[in-house]
């Protein structure tokens, strides 16, 4: 049976060796979502929805509310599977081609970007997400807590895209996205917009924006009287798609990985010695070589 509220507590109290008295010494180890999260297993709120319908066990109990907290000693199942120690922190750029669904599972049964990805790929997931018909760069990454800080509103990163739009627009016609529109009651931060060429009956465009709502792009540009035929996004704060063909997919440098995500050096796992040390110069690259 899952633990109840107060066993959690209580649980709790036993592991921090409260006796008789009280104490504000906290609870020694993570949030078990955390761990789940930095495991690859699912986000932080995927796991407490994971914790909250039953799936997961903690030594050998079923818990049912994420107040928990778990040390290296705790043994931890989903599903009934074991989760393994936390991988090094790691990124990938992916170049999704349109076509394919971002999420793990679809339940109209499309295809999605994880049956695609190569073989040899660990358990990863997306950072944010590309609808259906939109192509580009889609970052992956197996740590739970780096897809939450690259997601977060307050990070602010610039996401450019390459717009294809229908029809004969004038530069002026993109200034209500320029001062930010609002759609059906939701409001649309502004969004950067260059008018680059004319090609035939469509016209490219550049559009920057910090926000990742759903559909905002083609939702935003339909407001103003044109359609979106194709969209590409090409960068993603400081990560590029470059050269990347679609289906594509180059790991991050775990240098460059620390430096543009200020990851500490000391509390990062992938910092910790592991033996033999050549092992890590001969393990294999999954699709291209990782960008420096």
């Amino acid at each position: 049976m899952p633990l109840t509220a107060s066993e959690t507590c209580l649980s709790q109290a036993v592991r921090m060796r409260y006796g008789h008295g009280m104490s504000n010494t906290p609870p020694p180890g993570d949030r078990i979502a955390k761990v789940l999260a930095r495991a690859g297993v699912a986000s932080r709120r995927e796991a407490e929805r994971m914790i909250e319908a039953g799936r997961v066990t903690v030594n050998g109990k079923a818990i049912s509310s994420p107040a928990l907290n778990v040390t290296a000693k705790d043994k931890i199942t989903v599903d009934g599977k074991p989760v393994s120690e936390p991988e090094p922190s790691r990124l990938w750029l992916y170049h999704k081609p349109t076509g394919l669904v971002t999420t793990a599972r679809d339940e109209k049964g499309r295809e999605t970007i994880f049956d695609k990805l190569p073989e040899d790929m660990p358990r990863v997931m997306s950072v944010g997400r590309l609808d259906l018909n939109s192509e580009g760069l889609l970052l992956l990454t197996n740590d739970g807590g780096i897809k939450r800080k690259l997601e977060l509103p307050a990070t602010g990163w610039l996401r450019k895209y390459r717009v294809r739009v229908n029809g004969r627009p004038k530069d002026e016609d993109f200034e209500p996205l320029r001062k930010g529109l609002v759609i059906e009651g939701e409001r649309f931060q502004p969004m950067t917009v260059t008018l680059d060429r004319q090609q035939g009956a469509n016209a490219w465009l550049t559009i920057g924006l910090r926000e990742g709502k759903n559909r905002e792009i083609r939702r935003a540009v339909e407001d103003i009287g044109f359609v979106v035929n194709r969209l590409l996004r090409v960068s993603y704060g400081p990560f590029q798609l470059g050269n990347l063909k679609p289906g594509e997919v180059e790991e991050i440098r775990r240098k460059v990985l620390r430096d543009q995500l200020g990851l500490d050096r000391n509390t990062d796992p992938q910092n910790k010695p592991k033996r033999p040390a050549r092992s890590q110069r001969k393990r294999t690259q999954i699709g291209k070589k990782p960008r420096s």
